[in-house]
């Protein structure tokens, strides 16, 4: 289960890499939890060429992530923003004035703007 997390992120990261038939089995595999029969089956190919196809796109997939780095740039860009919100919000929580209110409402536009959670202050 750890490795299916892992190769999903690497997948997101780089399906675009694979050819059209390796992104259609991984993605009926890990996005749709279809078997390897049932994937055999709609795709008219063995069992044993969807299980081939799937190692070599975990194995090319692994080789991409050691040359670009994406996933470990990714991972380590997040943890370091997490760290500065968490120094943010500590410091408008024990500062309220207009201006840190004002930060916030910077904050939850940027954290709006992204998708990402806002952070409650108060």
């Amino acid at each position: 289960m750890k490795d299916d997390l892992a190769f999903l992120r690497l997948w997101d990261l780089y399906s675009p890499l694979l050819t059209a038939t390796q992104r259609e089995i991984t993605d009926l595999y890990f996005n749709y939890d279809l078997s390897l029969a049932e994937i055999a089956e709609q795709k008219g190919v063995s069992r044993q060429s969807v299980s081939d196809c799937l190692s070599k796109c975990r194995k090319q997939l692994e080789r991409y992530e050691e040359k670009l780095g994406f996933a470990k740039t990714l991972t380590q860009l997040s943890r370091e923003y997490s760290a500065y919100m968490t120094t943010v919000t500590r410091f408008i929580k024990a500062h309220n004035s207009p201006d840190t209110q004002a930060l916030k409402k910077e904050l939850d536009a940027v954290h709006e703007e992204f998708g990402a959670e806002i952070i409650e202050t108060e």
